[in-house]
């Protein structure tokens, strides 16, 4: 290798470095699709649910995340413009509380987000946002009155998306973020927003990440987290060590745990981001697939109902809810 190609190798992003070359993505997404047909179908149904309009100057942009507390109020957080792409036809808050049904019920945040990117809600009915751009978290009561915020802080010189993208709640009440545009880490934080600790770096190795997208935090205390851009889900103990990982999942993209399953949105590594997909149901102890059903292009961020029925969006502007026969 000559001197001006390894300065220009160098001079590369990290992801560029260490991608893969086609033939071995194309290889994985052949082994993935096998897996995919192979594996039992989902038992559900996927429906499109539309928010009743409040006025007539409501609209919303692509709903980033959705979710739904204990009593079944959805909460959709959307972005109205994104980086890149026009902004959308109306108005809307990011954050839009709305029934089962539809009906529009409150909304807030505002003047509070770059990039709204994950919406969560913990065990005691809070709600938690995640901004990618601003690195912000914040806690709300379900009638939106601010409770915390964390600013992670540390971001790179950047523009766009540069920032957090999950934040996941453990047995002991701490807080898991991940961390994953611009930088490579997952931090840990008390139920008060106190930093406890980071682990991770860029990387392909044990406990490196490129694009830490999804995080999620099971029962027993193991934290796994979707390594998008390394094409597997990593597990951890709650101090930051490697428990392991599975990559045979594809380009594993969001996380949710509850109880002895994970529920991931992925796709193959050989599509863009934006690509079709699968959301799967995961054996959490084996990583066996359990069952599959089409993403509908709506992977990015999927979350349970108390039903365990899925909720995620899609672009430009739909929300799906996957649905039990």
């Amino acid at each position: 290798m000559s001197l001006k190609t390894a300065l220009c190798l160098l001079s590369l992003p990290l992801a560029a470095q260490q991608r893969p070359d086609a033939a071995k993505l194309e290889g994985q997404a052949a082994a993935l699709r096998a897996l995919v047909e192979k594996a039992p179908r989902l038992a559900l149904e996927k429906t499109d649910f539309h928010i009743q309009p409040p006025n007539p100057e409501f609209g919303i942009g692509y709903p980033s995340s959705v979710a739904m507390d204990r009593s079944g109020l959805i909460y959709v957080l959307q972005r109205s413009a994104e980086p890149n792409r026009p902004p959308v036809k109306g108005k809307a808050d990011p954050v839009i509380v709305v029934s089962r049904d539809g009906k529009f019920l409150r909304s807030w945040g505002s003047g509070l987000y770059k990039i709204p990117h994950s919406i969560r809600v913990d065990k005691a009915g809070n709600i938690w946002t995640v901004d990618a751009a601003s690195s912000l978290v914040i806690k709300f009561s379900p009638q939106g009155e601010k409770l915390m915020e964390i600013a992670v802080g540390g971001q790179p010189e950047k523009r766009g998306f540069n920032g957090t993208t999950d934040v996941a709640f453990a047995p002991n009440g701490h807080l898991f973020i991940s961390d994953g545009y611009g930088n490579a880490r997952i931090l840990e934080y008390t139920a008060d927003g106190k930093r406890l600790k980071e682990w991770g770096s860029a990387g392909t190795g044990p406990g490196q990440f490129q694009q830490p997208h999804g995080i999620s935090v099971d029962e027993r205390g193991i934290v796994y987290v979707a390594d998008r851009q390394n094409g597997r889900l990593q597990r951890f103990d709650m101090n930051g060590k490697y428990l392991g990982e599975w990559d045979h999942l594809g380009m594993v993209t969001t996380v949710t745990a509850v109880g002895n399953v994970l529920w991931i949105g992925t796709q193959q590594r050989n599509e863009n981001t934006s690509g079709p997909g699968w959301l799967m149901k995961i054996d959490a102890k084996s990583g066996k697939i359990l069952g599959v059903t089409d993403s509908a292009h709506a992977h990015h961020v999927v979350n349970v109902t108390p039903d365990q029925d899925l909720l995620t969006g899609a672009r430009p502007d739909q929300i799906y809810w996957f649905r039990k026969r």
